[in-house]
């Protein structure tokens, strides 16, 4: 951890008591700060207070008081899924204090080596294939922290100097993230997410590019280059950019030829041996490679990490097979491009379980890859009938369900052996589920209680 003053003596407002608020409110008090702590809930779990209040922080909870803004505070550390036009938010920005999240803190403290990871899809996979490589050939501590649900500041504090952090960053995240230099940098992919947030695509676009903001032609901008638009994006950087492609051959980055994974022109192993199903894990896999190989890791530990991780929960996770049937659970597909992608992944017939919150949308665009994968649909939730519609457009049966546990029952009903069940919601969870990870965890509980069998 990289010893700093500049929070001796200044106050500071954590607003928010996730993970990552907690964390930064507790370190703040270490490196000095006069720390308020304020959440718009009360929380549930009292624990949480007491341990703030022991060391020494002021605690507001169940509602963001519009007086805070008149209490002189120095800095405002924001939970970064807080909008900006929250009103408490609004009152700081318009008087100019200093807003910032807390993988801004953890950088501000991080002393070794940081590599760090953003798009719209393929995030987390991304990231742990990338620690999972670079701690395969590591003398040091190698560790991963982030959106991946792990706080960036907490693991900054246990690193020196030689280790390397791997981080998962969100466009809320980088928003409040100005100094954060990561010396490799990857983009996944960039598509219209988070607009009720952002409220345009260039916003959203411009909150990614913050990754790469603070970057030199010293350091290495790891971007996909499947898309025009993606490529005229990294023109936007000043880092040296290192192009990862599944559809286009660049020997100046990682690519796919003939079904061999390539570095630089130079073979790294099959793609049929990446042990991930579908296209998507494939450019996964080669950002992460290329993010590896800037790190010096060998193909042998590639290969080694590539045959044998099985994915991340949640997202596209092999569950089980039973009677010749294999589940999987996608829950974290909460936008139509994660279902499209996940779709692709399978040469078996697929029984798909979709639907969620109602964002405006409707599912024209899955139309052709329900007619090319799809033998039977069940859908759920707020967005159920448009998502029907589309079934129908694709000519594949369709019934309804109450949610993706009791979706499960009639998906057996309907499977063969043979059949992929797989949960792929095209949807946010928000209308029946607090969040994808509870929805994915109910959805294996009701897996196991109709097998009889343990997720594997």
């Amino acid at each position: 951890m990289k010893k700093i003053d500049e929070y001796q003596g200044k106050k500071v407002l954590v607003m928010g008591f996730g993970i990552s608020g907690i964390n930064a409110a507790h370190l703040l008090e270490k490196l000095g700060a006069n720390v308020t702590a304020n959440d718009k809930a009360t929380p549930k779990n009292n624990d949480i207070v007491d341990d703030l209040e022991a060391d020494g922080i002021k605690v507001i909870t169940g509602d963001n008081p519009i007086s805070l803004a008149n209490e002189g505070f120095d800095v405002v550390v924001k939970n970064p899924g807080i909008p900006y036009d929250n009103p408490l938010v609004a009152a700081f920005v318009k008087q100019g204090t200093p807003i910032i999240t807390e993988a801004e803190l953890g950088w501000q403290i991080f002393d070794g080596h940081l590599v760090s990871v953003t798009g719209s899809n393929g995030k987390t996979t991304t990231t742990t294939l990338t620690q999972l490589m670079i701690a395969e050939n590591a003398k040091y501590q190698v560790k991963y922290a982030g959106n991946i649900g792990i706080s960036f500041s907490k693991i900054a504090e246990g690193l020196g100097p030689d280790d390397t952090l791997v981080t998962e960053l969100s466009s809320f995240q980088l928003l409040g993230a100005p100094t954060i230099h990561p010396h490799i940098a990857i983009i996944t992919n960039i598509f219209s997410n988070h607009l009720d947030y952002h409220k345009t695509r260039e916003n959203y676009i411009n909150a990614k590019l913050n990754i790469t903001r603070n970057q030199t032609k010293d350091d290495f901008l790891v971007i996909n280059w499947d898309r025009d638009e993606w490529q005229k994006i990294a023109q936007r950087s000043q880092a040296t950019i290192v192009p990862f492609s599944r559809l286009n051959k660049s020997h100046e980055g990682s690519y796919v030829e003939d079904g061999m994974i390539y570095w630089r022109g130079q073979e790294v192993m099959p793609t049929k041996d990446i042990r991930l199903i579908g296209p998507q894990n494939v450019e996964n896999a080669l950002a992460a490679i290329a993010a590896a190989k800037l790190s010096g890791v060998t193909n042998d530990a590639i290969k080694k990490v590539l045959t044998t991780f099985s994915g991340v929960r949640h997202r596209l996770q092999y569950v089980m097979e039973y009677q010749e049937r294999l589940f999987y659970n996608d829950s974290k597909s909460t936008d139509i491009e994660a279902t499209e992608v996940a779709l692709q992944g399978f040469d078996r017939p697929v029984i798909l379980l979709a639907g969620g919150l109602d964002r405006g949308y409707t599912f024209e665009r899955l139309v052709p890859y329900f007619k090319k994968h799809v033998k039977a649909m069940i859908v759920f939730g707020e967005c159920k009938d448009k998502m029907k519609d589309a079934g129908n457009q694709a000519g594949v049966p369709v019934i309804e369900s109450e949610n993706a546990i009791t979706a499960v029952p009639e998906a057996w009903k309907l499977s063969e052996p043979g059949d992929v069940i797989l949960l792929s919601p095209a949807n946010a969870s928000w209308d029946q589920f607090p969040s994808f990870e509870v929805r994915g965890d109910k959805f294996i509980e009701a897996i196991e209680e109709l097998t009889g069998k343990k997720e594997q």
